[in-house]
């Protein structure tokens, strides 16, 4: 399992033929822009800025950190489940198209699996986006001596909600005409939208936070 790899085996493993691929990569950086945003809240939690809140915010950032481990516990899943989305693809194009009948079946086989490659990044994609609406109560309440954490964690997880979307647009072409096809890019659409929308809000947090440190 990729996720169970070291650093350095992993970097190793990219840059070879046997490479996890960029949808298994961006799970796993979309992941660490979500532990950054924790580290944030790590280093909040007791200060007197925080404890000065009323409780019910105290409650709210506790909540989210809680829903942001959650949030990265299920892309670590999909570093190995990107990493195999395509597997249904080429197994596909093996399959025997001597008679009629079998080229109908390859091609069916063909279609799932083409469905399969891009169902995985579009909920890896979800799951990003999740992300960054969690890093709302750390970016206006974190400790702002680590806010930059929080921006730093914003834009890994922006660059890696749209690098994923890329397996998608690049598969898209490869499924035939129809309603799954036009609900696939209604959600690109949505998606990517989302993505420069909250990168911008959180982005604009961080900057203006830092702002009241001069």
């Amino acid at each position: 399992m990729y996720i169970e790899m070291g650093l350095v085996e992993y970097l190793e493993k990219t840059k070879s033929k046997e490479m996890p691929g960029g949808g298994s990569v961006v799970g796993y950086t979309g992941a660490l822009g979500a532990a950054l945003t924790m580290m944030v809240a790590n280093l909040t939690y007791g200060k007197k800025s925080f404890e000065s809140l009323d409780e019910s915010i105290k409650n709210e950032v506790k909540k989210d950190y809680e829903t942001m481990d959650s949030l990265i516990e299920e892309l670590k899943k999909m570093v190995d489940a990107d990493a195999k989305s395509f597997d249904g693809v080429l197994e596909a194009y093996k399959l025997p198209k001597e008679t009629e009948e079998e080229k109908t079946f390859r091609k069916q086989k063909i279609q799932e699996g083409y469905k399969v490659a891009m169902d995985v990044p579009l909920k890896t994609c979800e799951l990003i986006i999740d992300c960054m609406k969690n890093q709302r109560s750390f970016a206006k309440y974190g400790n702002i001596y680590a806010i930059t954490d929080q921006g730093a964690g914003t834009l890994l997880l922006a660059a890696s909600g749209e690098a994923v979307l890329l397996n998608v647009i690049i598969n898209l072409s490869s499924i035939e005409e129809g309603a799954y096809k036009e609900e696939v890019k209604v959600k690109l659409e949505k998606y990517t939208n989302e993505i420069k929308e909250l990168q911008k809000e959180m982005m604009d947090s961080c900057y203006n936070r830092l702002k009241e440190m001069k």
